[in-house]
């Protein structure tokens, strides 16, 4: 056993959220590099939890439906068990835990107040055009009666709550994005708003890919940076990417989603997103994501391995830094791919595609799930779907 991998076997982490793809990610990365991983789930069969590299699995409440009876249990566990870093993947599960006494100092991520202060839109909007970063027009509307929404005047334009999770105390709710045509139907979307989703923003959209930009910043230092190009995504207009390719950024890009981290003195991972704007060529900000993203298996399977570069720093175990990867290595998360398939099928839109979408392999193409070494989390998230599917869910 090397030194390093020696280092790492007497070190703990508990990754929670273990229903997410990003967890996966994060157990295997971890498990593979030597530490200790125990997963924290809501759900039995948590895919992550599924996976040969969790030791262990602890039930836990949900973060987003009951926030403090999670945040007892994380740190009852914490006390029990003594980990050495807490993982938390969502942002419903960082909030939860974020300045406790027990819980904080286990946790590899920026203070509350800079974290809350990434993850409100208008905030970021707002201080991204103070830093010179191009950001899409926007207004803020303080309630669904505000009258800047009534000389808005660009249409289609997008509607987005300045945060993705909302409300305090026993229980948290998500709030979500919505695109209108014109201003009956912005006057639809402000009404149908829960009043904790003000402020929100009324912004122009931006009609081309999303380009993402994937840091790790620690003491001020950017340690790995990485991108990927969608190819593919659920629903097929815009959402989460199901296949995708590593690709070089622009570096303008990486250097702007950089000054912008240290503006917040973040220190973690992050995905900072921009939108290409196919009319006007532009890079228009979109949001900051200061958590493990969805498609955290492209980066680590491009040469990238975000999680282990992570833990390392914090724990002072390795300082490596992350400074190329490979190009054109491409992730199909299986099942959201179906789903994609399915959603097009219904809309009868499928044809332009479809041959592209049975192609079974090509050079550079992994699954996301499926591993031959690990099989269990595929298992478990192909009954997840199943049920889902019998439940009409899809």
């Amino acid at each position: 056993m090397t030194p390093l991998r020696e280092a790492r076997r007497a070190r703990r982490v508990f990754v929670l959220d273990g229903e997410q793809r990003s967890a996966l990610a994060v157990v295997r990365s971890l498990g593979r590099a030597g530490y200790r991983v125990s997963t924290g789930a809501a759900d039995p069969g948590a895919i992550a939890a599924a996976s040969r590299y969790s030791e262990a699995t602890v039930l836990l409440p949900s973060p987003l439906e009951s926030p403090e009876a999670f945040r007892d249990a994380v740190a009852s566990e914490v006390r029990a068990t003594g980990y050495d870093v807490v993982m938390p993947v969502t942002e419903s599960a960082a909030l939860a835990l974020l300045g406790d006494p027990v819980i904080d100092p286990l946790l590899p991520m920026p203070s509350r107040e800079s974290f809350e202060a990434a993850n409100d839109k208008i905030e970021l909007m707002q201080r991204a055009a103070g830093l010179g970063i191009d950001v899409p027009r926007f207004v803020t509307l303080r309630d669904a009666e505000d009258g800047a929404a009534e000389i808005w005047d660009s249409f289609p334009a997008v509607v987005k709550p300045g945060r993705s999770v909302v409300g305090t105390g026993a229980q948290r709710t998500r709030t979500t994005v919505r695109f209108v045509a014109d201003r009956d139907e912005l006057r639809a979307a402000l009404a149908d708003l829960h009043p904790d989703a003000f402020p929100v923003m009324v912004q122009e959209r931006l009609v081309g890919p999303g380009v993402g930009v994937f840091l790790l910043m620690h003491d001020g230092e950017r340690v790995a940076a990485f991108a990927h190009r969608r190819l593919r995504e659920k629903p097929p207009e815009g959402g989460v990417s199901v296949y995708r390719e590593s690709v070089r950024p622009p570096e303008a890009l990486v250097e702007r989603a950089v000054r912008l981290l240290h503006s917040f003195h973040w220190m973690g991972v992050a995905m900072v997103e921009f939108k290409h704007d196919e009319a006007s060529e532009r890079y228009g900000l979109m949001e900051i994501n200061g958590r493990f993203w969805g498609s955290l298996q492209l980066a680590i399977d491009a040469g990238v391995d975000f999680p282990r570069l992570l833990v390392d720093r914090v724990l002072g175990i390795d300082r490596a830094v992350s400074t190329d990867y490979r190009l054109g290595i491409r992730t199909r998360w299986e099942w959201g791919d179906v789903d994609h398939l399915l959603i097009r099928l219904r809309r009868g839109g499928a044809r332009g595609g479809l041959l592209s979408w049975f192609r079974p392999w090509w050079p550079g193409d992994r699954f996301e799930v499926f591993r031959l070494g690990d099989p269990g989390p595929f298992w478990a998230e192909s009954r997840a779907w199943f049920r889902a599917l019998r439940g009409g869910d899809r």
